[in-house]
């Protein structure tokens, strides 16, 4: 049953990061996985990473999300 919540949510869960006002959390996916939600791509912070995470949960109560965003720090120049 998980599953299909999870592909239920999926659509919903990509949809809420592709219209974030947060330009790199439109570049992330959502896939279904095993009755979860896995999260990827890369951003650049910490911060976004948790953002991103935040705004897949509150489309998806009661399903697992895997958060597998890479972060990406930019190197200052010396």
């Amino acid at each position: 049953m998980a599953t299909t919540i999870g592909e239920s949510v999926q659509p919903r869960a990509q949809a809420a990061l592709s219209s974030s006002p947060f330009y790199e959390l439109r570049e992330l996916r959502v896939a279904q996985q095993n009755g979860a939600l896995l999260i990827s791509g890369s951003v650049s912070s910490f911060y976004h990473k948790q953002l991103a995470q935040e705004v897949v949960r509150s489309v998806c109560e009661g399903i697992e999300v895997v958060n597998s965003i890479r972060v990406e720090l930019e190197e200052e120049d010396a």
